[in-house]
C-alpha cells in the first residue's frame, strides 16, 4: 500500500509509513478529499499567515508549510506556523524584546533583495571532484597533509606524518552507486570540513532530488561521533530556514569500510560566500550593507529555533548559508552540538569562532560572536592573519563603520571579547539591527522608517522649541523605558498615583507587602521612584537610589539611562554622556540614547560637541520624525553652523499632523530672516517668509502679530535701502512699499498691546505704533 500523503509516496509496513511514518487515514469520501483544482487555485499566492511572506506551492507555502485556509478546511488539515567609544562603559540589557518586526518577505519589508534563482541539480554536479591541496588538513591535529613538494602533488590518502592519523581526501562514493537501497548516487557536489556532499535521487519518493553527506575522513573517529551526533540533534530540528534531514543510513564502500550519511533535502541556491565572491570579483566590492542586514535578519530565528532546543549552531558563516530565489536556509549542520554537552569535540571555523568558546563551550553568546563576525565579512574587507580573517577595521579605517555609527556599535557588542557583554538572545539581536538597517536606509535616502520599540516609550514631549534646551525641559521629554510587564509590582505600577518620590512610596507601601510576598522583590518600583525624583528635579535623590540600585541590577541599561539624566540634571555633562554612551552601545538600533546624546553634546557648547550633536540628532531624524525635538536641535545647530536653508529644510520636514508643526514653519520663518541685512535679503525670501505665515492657522494672537510683525519689519528694512519689489501683491495683506508696510506692522503693535495684561507694557506698544504708523494730512 502507498502512502497517501501529499509529496510522500513512502510505502505502508505495519500500519505506518517507512518514509514519513504517518498512518493511513480511513477510506474518505470523494467530497473529503481535497480537490486538485483548488490547490492549484492558490498556485504561486503569498502566504497569508501573519509574518510569514511565502508562495504556495503545490498546495502549501514553500516558507512555514500552511496551507491556504479554504485548503486546510476542506482537508481537514490544521494551519500551522513556523515556528563604548567615549566612556569605555558597558551595560546590558537582559532582557528578551517584547515585540518583534514583522517581515513578509526577505529583506524584512524594507531591502530589495536580488532574487537567485533555483539551481537545476543535474547542472550542479563536480566534473572532477577533488580536495584542493591548500585545504588538506589532518582531522585529529589539524595539521597541514596531503601536500605536494619539489612539484610532485600530494597524496589523497595516507597517514598525517605529525600523529600517525589517517587521511582520505576521495570520494567513497561514485555515480550509480545505490546507498542505503534508495538513493541513486549522481555525483558529488561539494566538500566540506566534515565530508563530502554527493547529489542522489530518492527511489522511494518519486526520483527526489536529495543531498547525501558523508565524512570527508572515514578514519577518524571524532569525525565518525560527530556524524552520529549531527543524525541524534537534526531528528529533532524542523523550522523553513533550516535543511530538512530526511533520513541516517549507511554505505559499505569498495574498501569494506561502512561510512555513515546524512540523507537531506536538495536546496539548489547558492551560498552567501558565492554570492560575495560574484559581487567581488565583479566590481571589486562587498554586499551593502541593507543587503549583508537583510541575509542575517532573515538566518536569526532559525538560530534563536537552534537555541530553544538547546543545541548551538557553532560554524555560522558566510559558506553555511545559501539562498534560493528570496528563501535563505542553513545547509550544513555538521557542527551543531549541545550546549550542555562537554565531551563532544567542537567545530568550526577560525576567524568566525568567538575566542571563549575552547574554554566555555557553546553559549549563545558564542553564536551572537560569530553573526556579528559574519556580518563584517559580507560588508567590508577583513584583514586575514595565517589564512583566516582577524581582526576587525575600525572606523578610522574602514569608511563604511564612519557613515553607520549604529551598524558599527552593532557589530562591536556582537564581537565584544567579553561574553557578557554581547546580545543576550537571537531576538534581542533581531530587533536591535532592525532598527540599525532602518537607520542605515533613512541615512541613504532620507526617507524615514520609524518602528516601534521594545524597550522605549514614544517621545514625552518636544524640547527647544522656542529657546536654547534646558537640562529640565530635555529630561521632561525624554522617552520613559518601558515596565516589564512580568515584574511583581508591574500591575501596582499601572494602578497607583502619584508626582513626588514620597507621595509615590506612600501609595506603594500597601500594595507592596502583598507583592513581595507572592512574587518576589520587584525592580521596576524602584526605577519608577528614581524617575520621580529626576521629575520634580531632585538629581540627589535619584543618584542616591540609583546607587542602591546597582547592586540590584549590576550593569542595567536602565540604571545608566537614569543615572545619564541626574548627571544632566546636576550640570555634569561629561558623565552624562558617557551614561548615554553605554547606552547606545547596548542598544544601538535605538533612537532615544543617541537623541539623549546628541541634547548633551549641544550643551556641552564645544565644537567637536556640537558636530557630534548634529549628527545624532540628524540621523534620529531621518530614521523617525516622531522625534520632534532632533528636527528643532537639528536646525538650531545647522543655523548656527551658518547652512541657513539646510536648517529650514530640516524644520519644512516636520509632518502637518505634529503638534509642532506651526511652531516649526514659525521658527523657519525666523531662521529665514535672522541676521540678514538688506542686503542679504530680497523679494523673493521676503515673499516666501510672508506666504508662509499666511498659509498657518495661529491660535496665539500674540504669536501671530510677532511674527508678522518679523515679516514685516525685515520688509520695511529691505525698502529703506533702497530697494523695490517687482510685484505689486500685497505682502501679509499690506501694499509692499513704505506706507503699507508701516501701516502693517502698526497693526500688529497695537494687536500685541491688546493682548498683553501688564499696562507699562501696553503703553509702550502703543507709543511704537504710533511711531511708526505712516505720516497723513489728516
Amino acid at each position: 500500500m502507498t502512502c497517501n500523503e501529499l509529496a510522500c509516496g513512502g510505502t505502508i509496513e505495519d500500519g505506518y509509513c517507512v518514509v514519513c511514518g504517518t498512518a493511513p487515514a480511513e477510506a474518505t469520501t470523494a467530497s473529503a478529499e481535497t480537490p486538485v483544482a483548488q490547490q492549484n487555485s492558490h498556485e504561486g499566492q503569498s502566504c497569508a499567515e501573519p509574518g510569514c511572506g511565502g508562495t504556495i506551492v503545490d498546495g502549501y507555502c514553500d516558507a512555514c508549510g500552511t496551507a491556504p485556509a479554504e485548503l486546510a478546511a476542506t482537508s481537514g488539515l490544521s494551519a500551522r506556523s513556523a515556528s563604548t567609544r567615549s566612556s569605555g562603559r558597558s551595560v546590558r540589557t537582559g532582557r528578551s524584546s517584547s515585540k518583534s518586526s514583522a517581515r513578509g518577505r526577505l529583506g524584512a519589508g524594507m531591502v530589495d533583495v536580488p532574487r537567485i534563482p533555483r539551481i537545476d541539480p543535474a547542472t550542479a554536479v563536480m566534473a572532477d571532484p577533488q580536495v584542493a591541496e591548500g585545504k588538506r588538513f589532518c582531522g585529529k591535529c589539524e595539521r597541514p597533509v596531503g601536500r605536494g613538494r619539489d612539484g610532485v602533488p600530494g597524496r589523497t590518502e595516507g597517514f598525517c606524518p605529525n600523529c600517525g592519523t589517517q587521511f582520505s581526501f576521495t570520494p567513497k562514493l561514485s555515480k550509480g552507486d545505490l546507498v542505503g537501497g534508495q538513493y541513486d548516487v549522481v555525483g558529488c557536489l561539494a566538500h566540506g570540513g566534515l565530508g563530502w556532499i554527493y547529489l542522489a535521487t530518492d527511489r522511494n519518493v518519486g526520483g527526489r532530488w536529495v543531498v547525501l553527506k558523508g565524512l570527508l575522513n572515514s578514519g577518524d573517529l571524532d569525525a565518525m561521533a560527530a556524524a552520529v551526533a549531527e543524525k541524534r540533534f537534526l531528528a529533532e530540528v524542523e523550522h523553513p530556514s533550516i535543511v530538512k534531514i530526511y533520513n541516517f543510513v549507511e554505505h559499505r564502500g569498495a574498501d569494506g569500510v561502512a561510512v555513515g550519511y546524512i540523507v537531506m533535502e536538495y536546496v539548489g541556491g547558492t551560498s552567501l560566500k558565492q554570492i560575495l565572491r560574484a559581487r567581488r570579483d565583479a566590481d571589486g566590492g562587498y554586499l551593502p550593507p541593507p543587503q549583508a542586514i537583510a541575509y542575517i535578519l532573515e538566518i536569526l530565528p532559525a538560530l534563536g529555533y537552534l537555541h530553544s532546543l538547546g543545541l548551538a549552531y557553532c560554524d555560522f558563516k558566510p559558506d553555511n548559508v545559501m539562498q534560493t530565489d528570496e528563501q535563505l536556509k542553513l545547509i550544513d549542520m555538521g557542527a551543531v552540538i549541545a550546549m550542555d554537552d562537554k565531551d563532544s569535540p567542537i567545530y568550526g571555523t577560525i576567524g568566525y569562532q568567538a575566542p571563549e568558546i575552547s574554554e566555555d563551550g557553546p553559549t549563545v553568546a558564542t553564536e551572537v560572536y560569530t553573526v556579528g563576525r559574519t556580518l563584517a565579512v559580507l560588508m567590508m574587507q577583513v584583514p586575514q592573519e595565517g589564512g583566516h580573517f582577524g581582526a576587525l577595521p575600525t572606523a578610522e579605517t574602514e569608511p563604511l563603520l564612519a557613515k553607520y555609527d549604529s551598524l558599527h556599535r552593532f557589530i562591536e557588542r556582537a564581537t565584544d571579547p567579553g561574553s557578557e557583554v554581547r546580545f543576550s538572545s537571537m531576538e534581542e539581536m533581531a530587533d536591535q539591527l532592525t532598527g540599525v538597517l532602518r537607520e542605515v536606509l533613512s541615512t541613504d535616502d532620507g526617507a524615514p522608517r520609524p518602528g516601534m520599540s521594545a524597550y522605549f516609550g514614544p517621545p514625552r514631549g518636544v524640547f527647544g522649541v522656542r529657546e536654547d534646551p534646558a537640562p529640565a525641559s530635555i529630561v521632561a521629554a525624554l522617552p520613559v523605558p518601558l515596565v516589564d510587564p512580568n515584574d511583581s509590582g508591574a500591575a501596582l505600577l499601572a494602578t497607583t498615583g502619584g508626582t513626588t518620590p514620597a507621595e509615590l512610596e506612600k501609595s506603594f507601601e500597601a500594595g507592596l507587602r502583598s507583592v513581595l510576598t507572592t512574587r518576589g522583590a520587584s525592580v521596576e518600583i524602584p526605577l519608577r521612584l528614581v524617575r520621580a525624583a529626576l521629575e520634580v528635579g531632585d538629581p540627589a535623590d535619584a543618584l542616591r537610589r540609583l546607587d542602591e540600585l546597582a547592586a540590584t541590577l549590576p550593569g542595567d541599561w536602565r540604571v545608566a539611562w537614569y543615572r545619564g539624566q541626574a548627571e544632566l540634571l546636576a550640570g555634569d555633562f561629561d558623565s552624562a554622556y558617557a551614561e548615554f554612551d553605554a547606552v547606545y552601545a547596548a542598544l544601538p538600533g535605538e533612537s532615544a540614547p543617541k537623541l539623549a546624546q546628541a541634547a548633551v553634546a549641544e550643551l556641552a557648547g564645544a565644537a567637536p560637541d556640537r558636530q557630534q550633536a548634529a549628527r545624532y540628532y540628524d540621523t534620529v531624524w531621518r530614521t523617525d520624525h516622531t522625534f520632534v525635538s532632533a528636527a528643532f536641535g537639528l536646525a538650531r545647530l545647522r543655523n548656527a553652523g551658518g547652512d541657513r536653508d539646510g536648517a529650514v529644510a530640516v524644520l519644512d520636514q516636520v509632518d502637518s499632523a505634529s503638534a509642532q508643526y506651526t511652531e516649526a514653519r514659525l521658527t523657519a520663518v525666523e531662521t529665514m530672516l535672522d541676521g540678514r541685512t538688506p542686503d542679504e535679503l530680497s523679494e523673493p525670501i521676503l515673499r516666501d517668509a510672508g506666504g508662509r505665515v499666511e498659509s498657518l492657522r495661529i491660535d496665539s494672537k500674540s504669536r501671530g502679530a510677532q511674527v508678522r510683525m518679523r515679516v514685516l519689519d525685515a520688509a520695511l528694512n529691505w525698502l529703506r535701502a533702497g530697494k523695490a519689489p517687482t510685484a505689486h501683491t500685497p505682502l501679509l495683506g499690506a501694499t509692499f512699499d513704505q506706507d503699507g508696510v508701516r501701516t502693517g506692522l502698526e497693526r500688529c503693535y497695537r494687536d500685541l498691546a491688546r493682548e498683553t495684561e501688564d499696562m507699562w507694557a501696553r503703553f509702550e506698544l502703543v507709543d511704537r505704533a504710533n511711531a511708526i504708523r505712516p505720516r497723513t494730512t489728516l
